[in-house]
């Protein structure tokens, strides 16, 4: 699985805590100061929902299993350990951190993932009638945004939403996320193909370069070969493996960000799971 940044920086996968280490962290994090019986936590809202209910509404388990969260001290609003089961926050405006990842709690908040068939466009309406994304909406009202289009030959991986400033950021090119695609070319690979990707090449829209790059299967005149890349440019991957003399059979985005495509049927729409949402919040600094 390709790292949802580069594992050089700051944050990077060899610097990011997986989840058994940021339940560690949860467990240390009891041991700073909490509130003391009977005191307010400096996250508690008058009027607010209670955190335990706020927690199992976003996907964190039953009332019980998130009542234990908070007590195990593994709960942050706001910055704030929390470990009262009475403490109530506005789930609208406050932050909510579990294990260090930060959790989405506002209602309103659609966060989905689309397995794009070939011949469906990347657009919510086509003037010239042609499949696009809402016809796999079904009934869904919200005006929603998606990240990661892709052209109409692709398939793969598209993020919806209707968060805008998490939409704006994963498709900001300050935040670097990753992109990793499966391509099916004409061809046997030159011995040098990855090495020049990885160099970079010239394109007639400047230089872009390949973070990693593999070889997954070979036959006569054909091969399969996984790649990642920052870049958003329009159809790039298709005009790389051009350059290095193998056009592009079928393209397929298998991973966006932290995001993967794994078992996802074609054609299918499913909600991101409350970690996962986090992980994107956390690769755009959210």
């Amino acid at each position: 699985m390709s790292p949802y940044r580069d594992p050089r920086a700051p944050g990077g996968r060899q610097n990011r805590p997986n989840r058994k280490q940021r339940a560690t962290t949860g467990s240390q994090a009891s041991q700073r100061r909490a509130a003391a019986p009977g005191e307010a936590s400096d996250a508690h809202v008058s009027g607010g929902v209670r955190l335990q209910k706020v927690l199992a509404e976003a996907g964190l388990g039953s009332r019980r299993a998130c009542e234990q969260l908070i007590l195990d001290g593994r709960v942050e609003v706001d910055g704030s350990l929390v470990t009262e089961l009475g403490t109530r926050i506005d789930p609208e405006t406050q932050s909510v951190y579990v294990d260090t990842l930060r959790i989405s709690t506002q209602k309103t908040k659609v966060y989905l993932a689309f397995n794009k068939p070939a011949g469906v466009v990347s657009t919510m309406k086509d003037p010239d009638g042609r499949k696009c994304l809402s016809d796999y909406l079904g009934d869904r009202t919200e005006r929603l945004f998606h990240v990661g289009r892709l052209d109409t030959d692709t398939e793969g991986l598209i993020l919806l939403t209707n968060d805008g400033e998490l939409s704006n950021r994963l498709a900001h090119p300050r935040y670097e996320i990753p992109k990793t695609y499966l391509a099916q070319v004409k061809g046997q690979l030159a011995k040098d193909a990855s090495s020049r990707l990885k160099a970079g090449i010239e394109l007639d829209d400047g230089f872009v370069k390949v973070d990693e790059f593999k070889l997954v299967d070979s036959t006569p005149g054909r091969s399969v070969v996984e790649l990642t890349l920052h870049s958003g440019r329009n159809r790039v991957v298709r005009r790389l493996l051009k350059e290095i003399g193998n056009p592009v059979e079928r393209l397929v985005r298998i991973q966006f960000g932290p995001i993967a495509l794994a078992e996802q049927r074609q054609g299918k729409m499913r909600s991101l799971r409350p970690d996962e949402v986090g992980e994107l919040f956390e690769a755009v600094g959210l």
